[in-house]
This record gives C-alpha cells, structure tokens and sequence, in this order.
C-alpha cells in the first residue's frame, strides 16, 4: 500500500506534480512551502505548513520535492538533505503513462513525469526531474539531482553528472559524457563529452558561459 504524499513547494513543478502523483494512484495530505502561502490551496490541496514542518509528518507520510530546477538545484538539495537528515522517507513517482523498464533503477526522490521513457540498463540518481517526453536510452546514466527537461534525448550509453540541467528538446548523442554542474541550453545537440562546468548551448553544444568557481 502507498503512503500518502507530503509535498515540498508549491509553485508550477508543484502543478504537475500534483498530476503525477494522482495518476500513479497516491494520495496527497497537503503541501509545504514559505510561510506567506499557508492556508493557500494548489488545486485541491492545501500549504499546510512549511519546510520547518517536514519532522512533523516523518511517521506519517513520504515526501517528494516539487521546487524546480533551472539555473540551480541548491534549493531542492537543501530541503533532500533536511528530509534524510530527519529520518524521512522520498517516494519515487513514475506518471501512469510514462514507462521504465523493469530492468532500470532509478533513485528515491525523483519524479518521472508524463509520456517519458526510461529504458533498460539505465540508472538515474536521487532527487531527478525527468520531464515530460523525456526519453532516457539503454544504459545511460543519469546522476544526482538533475532536471533533464521536457522532450529531451539521452541516447545509449550516455553519462550525464550530478547537478545537471539540460533544456527542453536537447539531443545527447550515443556515448557522450557530461561532467557534474553544467547547464545546456533548450535545442542543443551535445556531440563531444562536456568536462569544464558552464553553461552550453548550440548545434553543436559548446561553452558559452564558464562557471566562474
């Protein structure tokens, strides 16, 4: 049987999460979020408190995180970490018309939303994003805290790092790697392994902004 669902955040990423969850059959006892939005309602389901609440519902449910990741996942890593520091538990949501094959893994916290494929072989970490039409290919590997956005091609045998972020309609070509803390833009085609963190974009990809650090 399914716990019931907390989630953490609740602006548009919550909206579709909320869809994701109910398709896949949970029930939702509230929503988390910054203390001006308690008492507010994301469709049918209330802010019932705060991330300082998260201990309160420990015992009683799991959690899932629904603040998006676009420049950066420092948000949705603070609030995983105080949820395992605390001794809860993330679910692991997979929409009812997304498919994975039985024979990938994929990490606790991340959502795998609408229309996605998740093929055989592959890995994806905790704490993901994988968007609507997202197709993950035979044993790529996705890491930690990642967003791979909506429409977006992860070919075969590819490796993507932690805490990456990678635009709507991108294409990875077969066996490419991409280092940890890159950004790559919406539409780009990424042909060669992407090492310096940065942002890139293009057909090909290549590095537009350097991370200064």
């Amino acid at each position: 049987m399914k716990r019931p669902l907390i989630l953490v955040g609740g602006g548009g990423h919550c909206k579709s999460v909320i869809e994701v969850a109910e398709s896949a059959g949970y029930n939702i006892l509230g929503i988390l979020d910054i203390p001006s939005e308690i008492g507010k309602q994301v469709f049918s389901y209330k802010v019932i408190g705060t991330d300082d609440d998260i201990s309160r519902y420990v015992d009683k449910a799991e959690f899932i995180i629904t603040i998006g990741f676009i420049k950066t996942p420092a948000v949705r890593i603070r609030i995983y970490n105080r949820v395992k520091e605390i001794g809860g538990k993330l679910a692991t949501l997979v929409a009812s018309t997304a498919c994975v094959s039985k024979y990938a893994v994929i990490g606790e916290g991340t959502v795998v939303m609408h229309q996605a494929m998740v093929n055989a072989g592959s890995r994806i970490g905790v704490n993901c994003i994988i968007n609507t039409f997202c197709n993950i290919e035979h044993d790529a590997v996705v890491g930690d805290q990642c967003h791979i956005s909506t429409g977006t091609m992860i070919n075969g045998d590819c490796k993507v790092g932690d805490r990456v972020f990678i635009g709507s309609q991108s294409v990875v070509v077969n066996g490419v790697s991409i280092g940890n803390d890159i950004i790559v833009g919406a539409g780009s085609l990424v042909r060669k392994h992407l090492k310096e963190k940065g942002v890139y974009s293009g057909s090909p990809a290549i590095l537009k902004i350097k991370d200064k650090e």
